[in-house]
């Protein structure tokens, strides 16, 4: 049984997307989980998709009538923290903080 999600039904908490700016994605080309992510920033959040992919996912898979398994998944990436200038002078230098 599929469920149907309204429009305005926030998929990405921390980047505050909806369905309906998932379905727009698609109708502009997005075919997978990191097309999604492209057009929208789903899944680029603090979390990095982990509360929304599967979402994504299932509404990719609605939209496309295609099966999961034809759905390939976002590229995981490690957590990044950013860095000061300062610190990246330093490393140029052979020092360290």
């Amino acid at each position: 049984m599929e469920q149907c999600y309204d429009d305005d039904m926030l998929v990405c908490r921390c980047e505050e997307i909806t369905v309906g700016e998932i379905k727009e994605a698609i109708r502009q080309g997005a075919r997978d989980v990191t097309g999604v992510k492209r057009r929208t920033r789903a899944g680029m959040g603090l979390c990095q998709g982990r509360t929304c992919e599967k979402l994504v996912q299932v509404i990719l898979k609605q939209e496309l009538g295609t099966s999961p398994e034809e759905i390939s998944m976002s590229t995981s990436r490690p957590p990044v923290r950013p860095i000061t200038i300062g610190t990246l002078s330093t490393l140029g230098r052979g020092g360290h903080k």
